[in-house]
């Protein structure tokens, strides 16, 4: 009986040291006297991010978590040989009970693998074992159908684009198809700037081969043979494996002059991607793939029209081209089964924050947020009360704890002033500051605006000065008013989708945590105790049992107290980092107002 040693290799994992378990399992393996013949095999992201690197032994099924490379040895002699789980290195779930499936961990048992199908099974470039896993016989099959036959299946399947603007993929696709200009292009978008997503890089490292595939079906419908794949030029190793991958396929014969052995071609080339959050917009994209500057331009003219080099172009996002094979393999009507009626299939979201199980998630559309945070996220650390998620990346829109049983879904989102984007969702507890949190992703869209446009140039500067103030305590009644008009202002006279979306963060904060802004304005207060102008600390004489952790952890020296004595604070030297109140394990610490110098 042979068996496989599963490593997750993905960026989260390579960083603690997943290369040197592989490398430990396989000198441990290389000797003989073994009794079962084990492969071992460096896969992409399994998902589970902040427990790895994480270690799957098949076919027992049985996966260990934050393995060292000194674990190796008791894996090999108690699993690989005896097929004994190690029971130290198991998850548990919510009833504390160690589980040795991964379906069985409280994190992956709710999931839904599509787009994450092959992700941490197969090896990423490995042509044979995506093959093995049913790999490009979408695309052979592709080869027997007409473009308008791959096309009504796309439709069927109602998949919208996974990118953040939600639009119809097989409505684009038609439409491409339909012009008789050539040459025609298929362009990938792997740019991914959002802070806090990984979703597609991991696709990427994980399963190239299911985006290529995507693409040469996509190419075979509207009739084009050249494409291209932009990345982001800090996913060093989704870059590697895709070029790798692409290198596998034309080798094999599967991509190429003759694709799988037919007089159809297509030829894939990688573009590194060039920092500018502002090239995730498909025309300041396809700029940027030309190689002029990424500015986007004005959309009366579609890109499925004049695109790329003014040709017809078609742009999906890295996971819409990974959900495509399972389309044509399934058909159309089968994959339409999962999610709502207007928002079909699964949707891979990073749920990072202040939530305790952080990673990668994938789930079917109308999964509520409160089953993403709390059923699989297993709620918010230390207990803490939430207070807030932001979905869709900086522009998304911060959704309170009255609206958590939302079906996530773009229309949904969308209507209650958030929006689904690319699938980042940061999780937030009563210790953040709403009107901060605006001002952050404010900062953050000024930063990346290209500037093309006056309202977003002009608009998020302005906006972000008022923020600014109230967060300084200088900010006054009438600016929450101005802050509106010119949120509408911005999001009715932007150019592109970066300016007309960046508003969210603010108009959401205002609507859902109003009196928030109110207390920094009137009170001179942060209620969460992050703006610094407006907070200071004491500490509670009755509460304080005078163990220390607060004064160990204060970097001004502004603490003192003796052991088992009640601390103080010196207000002179307290810089208001919150570090003596993220130490105290008894709530000792208070967070009070405090006047603007």
């Amino acid at each position: 009986m042979s068996k496989t040693v599963l490593v997750c290799c993905g960026t989260g994992c390579l960083a603690n040291g997943s290369a040197k378990v592989a490398e430990a399992f396989r000198a441990l393996l290389a000797g003989t006297g073994h009794q079962v013949e084990c492969l071992v095999k460096e896969t992409g992201c399994q998902g589970f991010c902040e427990n790895g690197p994480m270690v799957r032994i098949l076919p027992d099924d049985i996966t260990y978590y934050k393995v060292k490379p000194a674990d190796a040895a008791e894996i090999v002699a108690q699993t690989v040989e005896q097929g004994q789980p190690v029971t130290r290195l198991l998850a548990k779930n919510d009833a504390g009970q160690p589980v040795t499936r991964r379906e069985d961990n409280p994190f992956f048992a709710p999931q839904v693998k599509v787009a994450l199908r092959n992700v941490g099974i197969i090896s990423p470039a490995s042509v044979e074992d995506y093959v093995n896993r049913g790999g490009y016989s979408a695309l052979k099959k592709a080869l027997t159908m007409t473009p308008d036959e791959i096309i009504t299946q796309v439709e069927l399947s109602g998949l919208r684009g996974r990118g953040g603007a939600g639009f119809p993929t097989g409505r684009k696709w038609r439409t491409a198809a339909g012009y008789d200009n050539f040459p025609k292009y298929v362009v990938c978008n792997g740019d991914e700037g959002d802070p806090g997503a990984f979703m597609d890089g991991s696709i990427l490292e994980g399963d190239p081969h299911s985006v290529l595939e995507g693409m040469a079906i996509c190419a075979l419908a509207i009739g084009a043979e050249t494409g291209f794949l932009y990345i982001r030029d800090e996913y060093a190793l989704a870059v590697a494996h895709i070029k790798e991958a692409i290198a596998n396929a034309e080798a094999a014969g599967i991509l190429g002059d003759h694709i799988l052995g037919s007089d159809k071609k297509l030829k894939l080339s990688v573009v590194r991607g060039g920092g500018a959050f502002v090239c995730g917009e498909s025309t300041a994209l396809m700029a940027s793939v030309a190689g002029r500057v990424g500015e986007p331009r004005a959309k009366y003219i579609r890109s499925v029209q004049r695109g790329l080099w003014d040709q017809p172009t078609v742009l999906n996002n890295v996971e819409t081209f990974a959900n495509i094979p399972v389309i044509l393999d399934r058909s159309g009507a089968e994959f339409a089964k999962l999610g709502t009626d207007g928002s079909k299939g699964t949707k891979v979201f990073s749920m990072v924050g202040k939530v305790k199980r952080t990673g990668l998630v994938e789930v079917p559309m109308g999964a509520t947020l409160r089953h993403l945070i709390f059923d699989i996220g297993g709620g918010i650390q230390g207990d803490r009360p939430f207070k807030a998620v932001q979905t869709g990346g900086p522009s998304g829109g911060c959704i309170p704890e009255e609206l958590l049983d939302l079906p996530v879904d773009f229309d949904t989102l969308k209507s209650h002033g958030a929006m689904m984007g690319s699938g980042g969702m940061i999780v937030m507890d009563d210790r953040s500051c709403m009107v901060e949190v605006a001002r952050y992703y404010v900062k953050f869209l000024s930063e990346e605006s290209c500037g093309k446009c006056t309202p977003c140039r002009e608009g998020l500067r302005h906006i972000l000065a008022i923020l600014t103030d109230i967060c300084q305590g200088r900010g006054q009644l009438s600016d929450l008013d101005l802050l509106e008009e010119l949120c509408r202002t911005l999001a009715d006279s932007s150019l592109c989708a970066l300016g007309k979306s960046a508003p969210n963060p603010v108009l959401t904060t205002l609507k859902y945590f109003r009196q928030e802004y109110e207390a920094h304005i009137l009170e001179h207060r942060c209620p969460a105790g992050v703006c610094t102008a407006l907070t200071s600390f004491a500490i509670d004489k009755d509460k304080c049992v005078g163990c220390g952790a607060c004064s160990r952890a204060c970097p001004a020296g502004a603490i003192s107290g003796g052991v088992k004595e009640p601390h103080v604070i010196d207000p002179a030297r307290c810089i208001a980092c919150g570090s003596c109140r993220e130490a105290c394990k008894f709530g000792a610490v208070e967070t009070k107002g405090k006047v603007a110098g």
